[in-house]
């Protein structure tokens, strides 16, 4: 990762209801979250809750799709472990392995039916 996609990550998360809207991404998992459930969750107005879409888009951090007349967002958990990885790239003094995160996110798979037996 860059240091200026680093920054453009940072920044777009440096803001309460971006922030507040990308943990409920990375909860939502990789099949996301319409923006309209959003907005409900975070008592967001929808005009609001586009420019801060735009915001976390522009840097990376979110994917969207249309489902119908819905636009569903989803996290890019791609992008998160590569700004996690990029953050901590360097520390403990050369001694990586004392501080690397716990587990980097891997969003499971999508589950799907089984047919009746």
């Amino acid at each position: 990762m860059e240091t200026s996609d680093a920054v453009a990550a940072l920044a777009a998360l440096a803001q309460d209801n971006r922030l507040g809207v990308y943990r409920l991404l990375v909860q939502a998992g990789p099949d996301g979250l319409s923006a309209g459930v959003i907005a409900e969750k975070l008592d967001l107005a929808p005009n609001t809750l586009t420019f801060h879409f735009d915001r976390l888009r522009a840097a990376g951090l979110v994917t969207v799709r249309r489902d119908g007349r819905s636009m569903i967002y989803a996290a890019r958990f791609d992008t998160m472990n590569t700004l996690i990885a990029y953050l901590t790239a360097n520390c403990c003094g050369g001694q990586p392995e004392q501080c690397v995160p716990v587990a980097a996110c891997k969003p499971a798979a999508k589950r799907t039916k089984q047919p009746a037996s």
